[in-house]
């Protein structure tokens, strides 16, 4: 069995579960976590993002796609997590995503916070339902389904 999760999870430690990194490392701690369940992490969106020079100079909103994939890798954490290993000679790869929503944009200075659950788990493939909300708003959700596979 493994040793329990003290929490928060820093920068270090999600180097550690996660092989992204800038500009698409995109949660920057994690905060809560129930093994096997969920996870509750978050991202500083800074007006230093990489994205806001294209999207958009005059009006700096940060991707929905990349909303997503924060969720997704928010997911590869509770997973890493979950089983107490390395994911070394792995990785996790994103297949699929349903049921995605965008209600607010997020910009500049919010804290993207990152909830998700797992759904369900067959065999090399795991379900996540994400939540990303700024300021206990809601402003995207999604199905995101993600497959590991050794390298």
């Amino acid at each position: 069995m493994s040793a329990p999760v003290t929490m928060p999870i820093d920068i270090a430690e999600i180097w550690r579960m996660l092989p992204h990194r800038y500009p698409f490392l995109l949660i920057d701690r994690v905060v809560e976590f129930e093994s096997g369940k969920r996870v509750l992490g978050y991202k500083n969106v800074s007006a230093n993002e990489a994205f806001f020079q294209g999207h958009f100079p005059d009006k700096p909103v940060m991707p929905g796609v990349l909303v997503i994939e924060a969720l997704a890798q928010a997911g590869g954490i509770l997973t890493q997590l979950t089983r107490g290993t390395s994911a070394e000679g792995r990785l996790s790869y994103l297949v699929k995503i349903d049921n995605a929503k965008f209600s607010r944009m997020v910009v500049p200075g919010d804290r993207l916070d990152l909830e998700v659950t797992i759904r369900r788990e067959i065999r090399n493939m795991t379900q996540y339902c994400g939540i990303a909300s700024v300021d206990g708003q809601q402003v995207a959700s999604a199905d995101i389904l993600c497959a590991e596979v050794q390298t």
